[in-house]
C-alpha cells in the first residue's frame, strides 16, 4: 500500500509539474508587415509623398516592398529584401528591384534598377512602425544619372 501511494504521489507530481511548467516559447519579432506614409525628397531636387509596403514572409528573413511616390511625376519602386534583425523591434535590409518613374520624381524620370537600403523600427507595445530607406535608381534621370532619394514615414502593421 506505501508502494501505491508513493507511486501515486509520483504519478501526481510529474503531472502537475507538467501542466505548470511554461511551454517552450519560440521568439518572433515584434514587428512585420505594415503599410504606411511619409515624404521623399531626391538628389534631382524633386520632393514628393509615399506610400510604402512591406510584406514580411513568415519564417525567411526575406520582405516584398513597393513604394509609390506621389508628386509632380508617378513612380512605384517594388523591391525583395534582405531583413537583418538588429534587436527585437528593429531590422535593417537591404533590398533590389526596379524603380518605374513617369515625369518628375525623387527617383527620376524613367524606368531603372534600383537598390533599397533601409530600416525598420516597431514601437513597442503598439501597432506602429518608423521606416526610413534611401532608393539609388542606376541611370533614372535622363538628364542626371543615377538618383539618390531619402524616404520616412510612419505605417500600422497588419
Amino acid at each position: 500500500m506505501k508502494t501505491c501511494k508513493s507511486a501515486l504521489l509520483a504519478v501526481l507530481g510529474g503531472t502537475m509539474a507538467a501542466t505548470i511548467a511554461p511551454a517552450r516559447v519560440a521568439a518572433q519579432a515584434a514587428y512585420g508587415s505594415y503599410v504606411g506614409v511619409g515624404g521623399s525628397i531626391g538628389n534631382n531636387g524633386n520632393g514628393s509623398g509615399v506610400v510604402a509596403v512591406r510584406y514580411h514572409l513568415i519564417n525567411l528573413p526575406v520582405s516584398i516592398r513597393a513604394q509609390g511616390f506621389i508628386g509632380d511625376g508617378v513612380a512605384v519602386v517594388p523591391t525583395i529584401s534582405y531583413d537583418y534583425d538588429l534587436n527585437f523591434q528593429t531590422d535593417a535590409y537591404l533590398g533590389a528591384g526596379v524603380s518605374f518613374a513617369d515625369g518628375d520624381t525623387p527617383v527620376g524620370d524613367r524606368t531603372s534598377f534600383a537598390l533599397q537600403p533601409g530600416i525598420d523600427h516597431a514601437i513597442p507595445d503598439s501597432n506602429v512602425v518608423v521606416f526610413g530607406n534611401a532608393i539609388i535608381a542606376f541611370e533614372g534621370d535622363r538628364d542626371d544619372g543615377t538618383t539618390f532619394s531619402l524616404q520616412g514615414g510612419v505605417g500600422l502593421q497588419f
